[in-house]
């Protein structure tokens, strides 16, 4: 009887054990002065992401700003991503993507879906929100430091944070 509690016990514990790596969120937003139609005006092109992106070298796209288009974003310190456009709403000032490939050496992660909205705010102005979910780069129970959830959580919010400001940038032309 002993050995069937003890059987039980290890049955009922070993799910909360072995449980693999949980989302992380990352959000970043900015306010720029200029309208949502401005904002979207350069923003909104699912190829134009390195003509504001600071951390963008270049993108190759096929399929143009619809659903299922796909890209290849290169990193300026190096590696390139894959990404598969998901929703496109031009009316709504809104794109959605996700990562299609892993490249542990540009970004430390193991997939993504990302969005950007643009809203107005006060004074004319526009309130841009670039967030996600992710899953860090070592999806195993122990992984080591420049796979696990702190240093993907760091890549990524540091990758918006830049693409946020060089789109204020960009757009406000400064």
């Amino acid at each position: 009887m002993r050995k069937l509690l003890g059987l039980v016990a290890l049955l009922i514990c070993a799910p909360a054990l072995a449980h693999g790596p949980t989302p992380i969120k990352v959000d970043e937003s900015i306010v720029i002065a200029a309208d949502p139609k401005a904002v979207w005006a350069v923003a909104g092109k699912f190829d134009g992401l390195a003509k504001w992106n600071p951390d963008v070298q270049s993108v190759k796209a096929t399929g143009g700003d619809a659903p299922g288009a796909e890209r290849e974003v290169t990193f300026k310190k190096g590696g390139v991503l894959k990404e598969g456009l998901d929703e496109y709403d031009p009316a709504a000032f809104k794109m959605s993507w996700r990562m299609s490939d892993p490249n542990l050496d540009a970004m430390p992660v193991s997939s993504y879906t990302l969005t950007v909205t643009i809203a107005p705010a006060s004074g004319g102005a526009s309130l841009v929100k670039w967030y996600g979910r992710l899953y860090r780069g070592d999806t195993s129970n122990e992984p080591p430091e420049n796979l696990n959830d702190d240093a993907a959580r760091a890549a990524m919010s540091s990758y918006l944070h830049d693409g946020l400001q060089g789109l204020k940038q960009k757009v406000e032309g400064k």
